[in-house]
């Protein structure tokens, strides 16, 4: 039986954490933590989640629990994620990573803690989306300068950073097979005159509206024809399994920085 402990267990992402460990065999739930000015500390997860009283009260920090857990799930802030890292690193514990808008800093810093631990990061877990970073891979591969490249997405309005971090990863799945650096080929807005569209460019466009939970599509444009890869989330439920099977798989392998691509053997 695999430890887990979860994060940010209040929010709409935690919540989703702590009812898919409950129905997934082989995982408990072992921990689950709040900021520490939360109103919810010591609340029983299981009643905060829905599913009724699992025992597991939520607790203000993560040093609390910190010797009651295998792998820590960790959906919250680039700063909160970050001091986890480093404790967890401290601690010979397993972390999955589902925080984005790091800073170069920041990621310097995981990249540091992952020779100390374990540590999965991806922009998204749901499967669906993994597939998705692939297949455009291998779009980009055979349509190739061809072709213009526009990546949408629309988030719930709650979402504080843009574009999110699974289209970056979508522009960095289409700028490697292109032999492009996305930093110096992508757009992120247009004004104004802004002249013919280079092709060499990637387009990005966000929207942020309603309960969204997350819609990405990525646009392949010719002369003629056009392709679309389109992906689009329902349920946090999506990321939420999707994140237990990368602590499963976590759970078996040593120290590095990994990824959901390594978890579904995507990366070949």
């Amino acid at each position: 039986m695999i430890n887990i402990a979860i994060t940010g267990a209040g929010g709409r992402m935690g919540k989703a954490l702590i009812e898919a460990v409950a129905q997934t065999d082989g995982l408990q739930l072992s921990a689950a933590i709040e900021r520490p000015d939360s109103s919810l500390i010591g609340v029983d997860s299981g009643e905060l989640a829905g599913i009724g009283r699992n025992q597991i009260n939520v607790v203000a920090s993560l040093q609390e629990v910190i010797d009651q857990f295998d792998v820590l799930i960790d959906f919250s802030t680039p700063a909160s994620t970050s001091a986890n890292i480093a404790l967890c690193a401290q601690q010979g514990k397993k972390i999955v990573v589902g925080t984005t808008g790091f800073d170069e800093q920041q990621l310097q810093q995981i990249n540091k803690a992952s020779e100390k631990t374990p540590i999965c990061m991806a922009s998204n877990y749901a499967t669906g989306v993994n597939l998705c970073f692939k297949l455009a891979e291998l779009a980009a591969s055979i349509l190739g300068d061809e072709v213009d490249i526009e990546i949408s997405e629309t988030h719930h309005r709650h979402k504080v950073d843009a574009p999110s971090g699974t289209a970056l990863s979508l522009g960095e799945s289409v700028a490697g097979a292109l032999n492009r650096n996305l930093k110096e080929v992508a757009v992120y807005g247009r004004e104004g005159q802004t002249g013919a569209r280079d092709r060499q460019t990637i387009g990005f466009a966000t929207q942020r509206a309603g309960d969204v939970v997350g819609d990405h599509t990525v646009l392949f444009a010719a002369e003629g024809e056009r392709v679309e890869i389109t992906h689009k989330a329902s349920s946090r439920m999506a990321f939420a399994n999707g994140a237990l099977r990368a602590a499963k798989w976590l759970n078996e392998k040593p120290s590095g920085l990994h990824s959901m691509q390594d978890v579904l053997s995507l990366n070949i």
